[in-house]
């Protein structure tokens, strides 16, 4: 918290003053991402907000934000239903555009904007508990490099769900149930993928219970019971919606061709054999180097909170059928994963400073580069 200086004047404390260069470092190189896709763009004619705010899947959100659920649209033979989105993120853009003159586009864009650096925030918390400051930094610089990471600055649900997720994780590492529950119930309603954070905040609480044979504080009971809230809330409104209570939303899910199953191995398969568009052997390399790093996370024995929401998003990511150029994107919020890496990194900089700037550039110009190309040129939704 800031406090006063003899003249009068406020400063930050020194952990505060670390994480807000941290996360400083996070949006410089979102910034610079950011400044090479609107180059991009406008090399080719397009205009740079317009990619930003509505590609793909933030048309869909638009839409919910300004008119509410409802539209369906028969294509290719799928049946493409707004209700497999979910809430939050469109409530927020709909209260952004009430209080504010922003448009449906601009207030997502802030959203998502604000949503990743508070994710940063809470990403360099959890590694600063865990690892220290120097780990912490990397791991927030790491994650803001990731080849997928431009969805961090589109009207994407994902900077939405990761601050939530980071948040809610750091609230069960330090033992504060209630916001930990409360964090996870909103995650829930911000992402399919959401009742990830649920699972790790029970499974937490499971052991903290099994521990102390049942003599915990109540305070442990009602942010257990408030976790899944948010997620189960929604498939069962979706599922009283359509008619079927318990699988009215993937009814919803298999319309849009998303199945849980072996179809990915099938596809990958198929890669191995074909050459096939760029984001799609990008994916696969992707999707392969973060089951590596989840063996790593495992081998490192993290916080069992971090392993549970890390094997949730992992075991999400693999076993679903369609758009497999999704996957890095479904991966994106698994920041635990990179713990491994900040650690490597961080020694690496100890012992071979030059060594580690370069692999910090690379990865920089790689991710720009690779970000420009998912949003100006590549020809299907990530």
């Amino acid at each position: 918290m800031p406090r006063p200086k003899a003249d009068g004047r406020f400063r930050l404390r020194p952990q505060y003053r670390v994480a807000a260069q941290a996360v400083g470092l996070f949006l410089m190189v979102r910034l610079i991402e950011v400044a090479v896709v609107a180059a991009t763009a406008l090399a080719v004619g397009k205009r740079p907000i317009g990619l930003l705010s509505r590609s793909w899947d933030s048309v869909w959100y638009m839409g919910i934000a300004a008119h509410g659920y409802g539209h369906t649209k028969h294509e290719y033979g799928l049946v493409f239903s707004d209700l497999a989105f979910f809430p939050l993120y469109p409530a927020l853009i709909r209260a952004a555009t009430t209080v504010t003159p922003l448009d449906g586009g601009q207030a997502g864009l802030v959203v998502s904007w604000f949503a990743a650096a508070v994710a940063a925030w809470g990403i360099y918390a959890i590694g600063a508990r865990l690892h220290g400051r120097a780990v912490a930094t990397a791991l927030v610089v790491l994650w803001g490099l990731l080849p997928q990471s431009v969805v961090l600055s589109m009207a994407y649900t994902e900077p939405v769900f990761t601050a939530l997720a980071a948040w809610s994780l750091y609230a069960v590492l330090t033992g504060r149930w209630v916001w930990a529950g409360t964090l996870a119930l909103l995650a829930g309603l911000s992402r399919p993928n959401g009742f990830a954070v649920a699972a790790a905040v029970l499974a937490a609480a499971a052991v903290e219970i099994w521990r102390s044979r049942g003599r915990v504080s109540p305070r442990l009971w009602t942010g257990a019971a408030l976790a899944p809230l948010g997620w189960t809330g929604y498939v069962l409104w979706v599922g009283q919606h359509k008619g079927d209570l318990l699988g009215g939303y993937f009814e919803v899910q298999r319309g849009w061709g998303s199945r849980f199953g072996l179809g990915s191995l099938h596809f990958a398969e198929h890669l191995l054999l074909h050459a096939e568009q760029l984001m799609f052997t990008m994916s696969l390399v992707i999707t392969a180097a973060g089951v590596l790093l989840y063996a790593l996370l495992l081998l490192d024995r993290a916080p069992l909170p971090l392993i549970v929401y890390s094997s949730v998003l992992v075991l999400i990511a693999l076993g679903s059928s369609g758009y497999f150029q999704c996957k890095p994107r479904f991966l994106l919020p698994a920041f635990p994963l990179l713990l491994p890496l900040a650690q490597a990194l961080v020694r690496t900089a100890r012992a071979r400073p030059r060594h580690a700037a370069v692999v910090t550039c690379a990865l920089a110009g790689f991710s720009a580069a690779y970000g420009a190309y998912l949003v100006v040129l590549a020809p299907l939704a990530m």
